[in-house]
């Protein structure tokens, strides 16, 4: 295993600190990783606040041309990045290898987008203009479920608007986020993108930093609070995707048996840690039974073991806290509920829980109401669509959501009375970088992706001309 270093000022350098990164399958090392201390990150924002004025004075077209090298040296080393991912998160490899292109691909389209002046008034009387200027110094903190494709959210719409960078990636997962970093050190000017790694203790100290102009966030509700607060002090911009209890209204008219797999997979793709998974399924009780069947089948079909073994569908929780909060879920479902299939570890060594389907549960269940954001779904009756629409929107996250039917009037009816920020009509958790993202009510502040994404990271600028 390679030896990895922190990103600062264009240099890569060792921790003044040193951590294991485990691998969830094997609960053994993955490697050593450099933990920078609180002086370092002060380096690394000082590093990026004196990279920021040349870097916004570049022109547009040449800052496109940066993005796309990173995307193609990331694109290049694929395997190995993803490798490094499925051993310290625990996805499968194929899924690693999926998300490590999917971030290339995000570098690729913010390098297409533009920021060109708009012309409000051209009068008589006076010309005015919109302009967007970056912001300065941005703070991007990453979770572990994704830490390539969600750094990819994040730092190039940045780096395009003409902000310089401080990147900390999560605890548990920061070493294909210091590979690539290595990779791609030449491609900026020192001190334009910083990567940094820290034991949880550091993501604080950025979000107050006074030098530190927007914190882009991803990442539990609780901490999204933490981090408004800690921003608060200097007036700094936040945008915060945090968390959801995604639900998803199936109805009757729709077949079990062709719909399950889709239902299955919406909920359990890296084993359930996913912020916009579904998290809770209302099912029509005319197709409940066999619906509830469905997924059973497919839970007790599903391969379950280590993201490096051929054939693994679903890897391991990633950190022992988390497994060990999954398990107090399932514990919930069984008191609450019928298991129905899984409800119990898959291995005795690694942080493995086999696919659990919870029938004969309803709201006021801690695993209806929390965000479990691991492989359990619960799966409740209802009467009709509008039962389910109360239901749904009587959460406080308002992530994502989905309706299936064959009506698609109805089904436009019912999501556009969803309160959640994106909603999927016969399908569930589909993100394109081209599609705007974010989250209603606790689930989060902002929005990441597409143009509007990009203009979270300006500054709005009216010029206002006499004539």
């Amino acid at each position: 295993m390679s030896e990895f270093k922190l990103l600062i000022d264009g240099k890569l350098e060792a921790g003044d600190a040193v951590m294991d990164v485990i691998n969830p399958a094997t609960e053994e090392p993955v490697a050593q990783c450099p933990r920078a201390s609180k002086a370092q990150l002060d380096r690394a924002v000082a590093a990026a606040k004196r990279a920021f004025p040349a870097w916004a004075a570049t022109p547009i077209d040449e800052r496109r041309k940066a993005l796309v090298a990173i995307a193609d040296i990331i694109q290049a080393n694929v395997p190995d990045l993803a490798r490094l991912l499925t051993q310290e998160q625990g996805k499968p490899l194929q899924d690693a290898m999926g998300e490590t292109f999917g971030a290339s691909a995000f570098f690729r389209y913010f390098a297409s987008l533009d920021l060109a002046p708009k012309t409000i008034e051209d009068s008589e009387t006076r010309k005015v203009q919109l302009r967007r200027r970056p912001l300065g110094v941005v703070g991007a903190i990453v979770p572990w479920n994704f830490p390539l494709i969600l750094m990819a959210f994040k730092v190039p719409a940045a780096l395009l608007a003409g902000n310089t960078v401080v990147l900390k990636p999560a605890a548990t997962t920061p070493l294909a986020t210091l590979k690539m970093a290595e990779l791609i050190k030449d491609v900026l000017p020192p001190g334009v993108l910083n990567v940094i790694a820290d034991a949880n203790d550091l993501g604080g100290e950025l979000t107050k930093h006074p030098d530190v102009r927007k914190i882009s966030f991803t990442g539990s509700t609780e901490t999204g609070k933490k981090v408004m607060a800690g921003a608060a002090e200097a007036l700094k911009r936040v945008t915060l995707e945090l968390g959801g209890n995604d639900a998803g209204i199936v109805l009757g008219d729709v077949d079990p048996v062709a719909t399950a797999p889709q239902i299955f997979n919406a909920a359990f793709q890296n084993s359930g840690q996913v912020c916009i998974a579904m998290k809770r399924v209302y099912v029509h009780e005319s197709i409940y039974d066999a619906m509830c069947a469905e997924l059973a089948k497919l839970a007790d079909a599903t391969v379950v073991g280590d993201g490096l073994e051929q054939g693994t569908q679903l890897g391991p929780l990633q950190n022992k806290a988390q497994f060990e909060k999954v398990l107090g879920f399932i514990e919930a479902g069984r008191k609450d509920g019928k298991i129905i299939a899984g409800g119990e570890r898959a291995r005795d060594k690694g942080y493995f829980i086999k696919p659990t389907i919870v029938r004969d549960i309803e709201d006021g269940s801690k695993l209806v109401d929390e965000e479990q954001f691991g492989p359990v779904l619960p799966v409740i009756k209802i009467k009709d669509g509008e039962d389910a629409l109360a239901r749904a929107n009587a959460s406080n996250y308002g992530l994502g959501g989905s309706i299936w039917t064959g009506d698609v009037d109805k089904a436009f009816d019912l999501a556009t009375r969803m309160d959640t920020g994106t909603v999927w009509i016969n399908k569930h958790a589909e993100l394109a970088p081209n599609i705007p993202f974010g989250g209603a009510k606790f689930s989060g502040l902002g929005t990441e992706l597409g143009e509007e994404g990009l203009e979270e990271f300006t500054q709005v600028q009216v010029i206002n001309a006499a004539r």
